[in-house]
């Protein structure tokens, strides 16, 4: 017979709970800092360049295959535009558990319910645990004060009608050994990668949005850290700091997505530029709204070259074995 607290589990998974996740972090126990990742190749779905039959929009997604497992990290900004260069690509997402998104923003959480709705007559248990960090729900206004502007809430409701659940996380956590999500970060260095437009509405009351909900991936290579990112709004430095606190203090191997630098002030690249280069930095594949300029500024003053700091296509990749591939517009 089963016990009183499976029974309990089982009925909060099928009504579609929003799940707090435990230091241990999911159904498995959290595997020992040291797990280190041997294969890794993340692939770009959605971000602003776009060759051969591929589409372009400004938003994000990638799809992550690491050491036997997959995750989509983020899901662009139109309802299929990542769906349509994951089939143009040859990629299959009905096989893809696990979904992060990075922070709520539309350009990044746009295609969830589409890409969801693709999978699920085949693969009912495809993209549906969302792992989200604590925030996400908050709700937030823009430019019409009392209007719900936040898209996660919005969507919400449609997703679980799927069985699909959300895990929220207010602590770093190891999905699989060696792959980590940093849940918040820390705001340690005065980075400041948010519009300042937006409210939001917390248990203190509603206060500037500060997108504290903003998250990234990291695996933990022999070669080095690898971070994923959506946008990083918390500030790719203070993310990289963290990471590297939390994990291990070891040199940075590839900063892969948007670190919201397309904007920037000179002073603002040359001081970025300064504090990466003291993390060491080995590969740099800047999408979304990291901006081109910045990708060539950090080339320069990492002392990289173009086949170790590039711009971003739809397709374009990064593998541990062998790095980036480009795709033949940012070659």
């Amino acid at each position: 017979m089963r016990s009183l607290k499976s029974l309990l589990a089982l009925a909060a998974v099928l009504a579609g709970f929003t799940a707090r996740a435990e230091p241990a972090s999911l159904a498995q126990s959290a595997p020992a800092p040291t797990a280190r990742v041997q294969s890794l190749k993340v692939t770009i779905l959605s971000t602003m360049l776009a060759d051969g039959n591929e589409l372009g929009e400004w938003g994000f997604a990638a799809l992550v295959e690491a050491d036997g497992h997959r995750i989509l990290f983020d899901t662009g900004a139109h309802p299929d535009v990542a769906l349509k260069n994951a089939q143009t690509l040859g990629l299959d997402l009905s096989t893809v558990p696990l979904v992060v998104l990075s922070h709520h923003h539309a350009d990044h959480v746009g295609g969830l319910l589409t890409l969801r709705q693709s999978v699920l007559a085949r693969a009912p248990a495809a993209l549906s645990q969302v792992h989200v960090a604590d925030g996400i729900f908050y709700p937030r206004t823009t430019f019409n004060p009392g209007i719900e502007d936040n898209p996660v809430r919005l969507l919400r409701p449609e997703f679980e009608r799927t069985g699909g659940r959300f895990i929220v996380h207010d602590h770093p956590v190891q999905l699989y050994p060696g792959i980590w999500l940093t849940g918040p970060i820390p705001r340690r260095y005065p980075e400041r990668n948010w519009s300042g437009s937006g409210r939001m509405q917390t248990p203190a009351g509603w206060v500037e949005d500060t997108i504290p909900d903003d998250q990234a991936m990291v695996f933990d290579t022999t070669q080095g850290l690898v971070v994923l990112f959506g946008c990083g709004h918390a500030g790719i430095i203070n993310t990289l700091d963290y990471a590297r606190t939390v994990i291990r203090p070891a040199r940075i191997h590839a900063i892969i997505g948007g670190v919201h630098l397309f904007a920037a002030s000179d002073a603002t690249l040359d001081w970025t530029a300064q504090k990466l280069a003291a993390f060491g930095v080995d590969n740099f594949l800047g999408a979304h709204c990291t901006g081109i300029e910045p990708v060539y500024r950090f080339r320069t003053a990492l002392g990289l070259d173009r086949q170790h700091a590039v711009v971003a296509a739809v397709g374009a990749s990064f593998d541990l074995s062998d790095g980036i591939h480009p795709r033949n517009i940012a070659r």
